[in-house]
C-alpha cells in the first residue's frame, strides 16, 4: 500500500441519527475528505450527474464487476443493484485523500473483511425521544411508518459495538469536532485531537453512556 495514501472510514447510523448531515460538514470542512460514489443500475434521475451522486452502469457491466471481484459490498435494492468498487475507492486514497463509506453494519461487515484497515465510526442518536422526533420531523407519517423506523433503527444501533468508535450526537456542532478529531487524530497525530479520538473509542463510550446505550437498544 502507498505509505501516503489516505485512509478509509466506515460510517454508519440509524436513520435519524443525523449522519448524512455530519458527514456533509465535515467534507465542507475539509478539502482532503469526500465520500465514496457508488456504482448502480438504476436508471439517472433529473439533476444527476455521473461519478457524481452514482457511478451509473448497465446491469452486464455490474455483473462483470461482480465476476471480477471488484465489489468491496454490493447489494440487489428494487431490482437495481447496488455497489462499493474497491479499484475506484483505491483511486482516491492512492491520492493522498480520506474518504468515507456511508453502508449500515452488513455493509461495513463485507468490507472489514476485505480492507481490514478501514476505520469505522457509529453515531448515535442521545435518546429515543430525540430519535423519533427526528425521523417525526416532517409529520407526515402514520404512527405504524414510524413505529416500523423505529424498529429498524434499534436493528442497526444492536452492531454499534462493531465499530472502532462511537459518537453521540447530541450537540450537533459537538458532534462535528467529534468526527473532526477521529479524522485529525489518525492523519496528523495532533495531541489534541488524539486525545479527543481516544476518549471516542468503543471502550470508554460503552463506560460513559451505559444508560443511553440500555435505553437505546435494551
Amino acid at each position: 500500500m502507498n505509505p501516503t495514501s489516505g485512509t478509509l472510514y466506515i460510517v454508519s447510523a440509524p436513520s435519524g441519527a443525523g449522519k448524512t448531515s455530519l458527514v456533509t460538514a465535515l467534507i465542507e470542512a475539509d478539502p482532503r475528505v469526500s465520500v465514496s460514489v457508488s456504482h448502480t443500475t438504476r436508471a439517472m434521475r433529473p439533476g444527476e450527474q455521473h461519478g457524481v451522486n452514482y457511478h451509473f452502469v448497465s446491469h452486464d457491466d455490474f455483473k462483470g464487476l461482480i465476476a471480477k471481484g471488484d465489489f468491496l459490498e454490493h447489494a440487489e435494492v428494487f431490482g437495481n443493484f447496488y455497489g462499493t468498487s474497491r479499484s475506484a475507492l483505491q483511486q482516491v486514497l492512492d491520492q493522498g485523500n480520506d474518504l468515507i463509506l456511508e453502508i449500515d453494519w452488513q455493509g461495513a461487515q463485507q468490507v472489514r473483511k476485505l480492507m481490514p484497515e478501514a476505520r469505522s465510526v457509529f453515531i448515535l442518536p442521545p435518546s429515543q425521544q430525540a430519535l423519533r422526533q427526528r425521523l417525526d420531523g416532517r409529520g407526515q407519517d402514520s404512527e405504524a411508518i414510524i413505529a416500523g423506523r423505529m424498529k429498524e433503527a434499534v436493528s442497526e444501533m444492536v452492531h454499534y459495538d462493531e465499530y472502532e468508535y462511537v459518537i453521540v450526537n447530541d450537540d450537533f456542532d459537538e458532534a462535528l469536532e467529534d468526527l473532526k478529531a477521529v479524522f485529525a487524530a489518525n492523519r496528523e497525530g495532533d495531541a489534541a485531537a488524539l486525545a479527543r479520538a481516544e476518549e471516542l473509542k468503543l471502550e470508554k463510550q460503552q463506560q460513559r453512556h451505559q444508560a443511553l446505550l440500555k435505553q437505546l437498544i435494551g
